[in-house]
Formats: C-alpha cells, structure tokens, sequence
C-alpha cells in the first residue's frame, strides 16, 4: 500500500468503520473550524484577544479559549455578540449529509 500523507486518510485507516469515532472526528473538525473562524476574523480585524474581548464585553481568556481548537463550548450568542463586535455577519447553514439518505418505508397492514 502506497504511504500518504492525507491527515483524513490516515485517521479513517487508524480508526477503521467505527461510528462513535467517526462522530468524534467530525466534531473535533466543527470546533476546530469555528476556532479557526474567530481567530482569522480577529486577526484581519488587527485587534489582539484583549482589545476583541473589551468589544464583547468579556476578558482576554474567553478569547483565547473561543480560539482553542478542543474548546466545544461555543455558543451561537457568543459567536453573533463577536461577528457584531468586528461588524460581520454571522451565517449558518445546512448541508445535506454525505451519508446516503434512509428511505422512510410505511408499514402496511392487511
């Protein structure tokens, strides 16, 4: 087998068909993208993590943790009160899921 250097790839060979890791690995992915998010927001705005937290009327470690790519506790509030305070608009979105769709099947009775 060819050697890779695809993080995903990797991951999916280590963790095999397990769903419950699966699952873990695409929430660590969210909070890993959301914390990513503020960061580049903060920083194209040039404001440090104290002068964004002084915006929002918080302190600097609230920042620094919003921004730490294992924090799971971001908040929809939190996120609108930040894209507010660096005078962006937050969207959100669905998507449909990669996993093929469950046919809804009725039960019929005689």
């Amino acid at each position: 087998m060819a050697k890779t250097k695809d993080a995903l790839k990797i991951l999916e060979r280590v963790t095999g068909s397990s769903e419950a890791v699966k699952a873990g690995i695409a929430q660590a992915k969210i909070n890993f993208e959301v914390a990513q998010m503020i960061y580049d927001a903060r920083t194209k705005a040039g404001l440090s993590q104290s002068e964004l937290a002084a915006l929002i009327g918080s302190k600097q470690p609230v920042i620094a943790r919003l921004e730490d790519a294992g924090y799971e506790g971001h908040s929809l509030t939190m996120l609108q009160r930040i894209a507010a305070a660096l005078e962006q608009r937050l969207e959100l979105r669905f998507v449909p899921s990669r996993r093929r769709r469950i046919a809804k099947t009725r039960l019929v009775t005689a």
